[in-house]
């Protein structure tokens, strides 16, 4: 998994690249608890995730916590099999996707 980080004023997009699962989550964890300082609006780019297991979903929710108490997040660019498993979890409920 890569991921790409990029900031504008209190915008941080987050760009990442490849599966997010119990290997790669805590990576994703450790960049985002190391740079939402000050950041009001988190936007995901998922273009290029083909997979999230449940420890990706659990990385996704704190940030989502997080974020509620700051301003907000948003994940864009995903798959339909990615939609799927938001919707079938019932994450879709509580993450925006656009």
């Amino acid at each position: 998994m890569k991921i790409n980080k990029e900031q504008n004023g209190q915008t941080l997009t987050v760009t990442v690249d490849g599966r997010i699962d119990t290997l790669t989550s805590p990576k994703l964890e450790a960049e985002l608890k190391s740079s939402l300082e000050g950041i009001t609006e988190l936007i995901f780019d998922f273009t290029k995730v083909d997979y999230v297991s449940s420890a990706g979903l659990r990385v996704l929710l704190n940030a989502q916590k997080t974020m509620d108490t700051k301003g907000e997040m948003v994940i864009t660019g995903c798959s339909e099999d990615l939609i799927d498993v938001f919707e079938i979890t019932g994450f879709a409920d509580i993450l925006t996707i656009k």
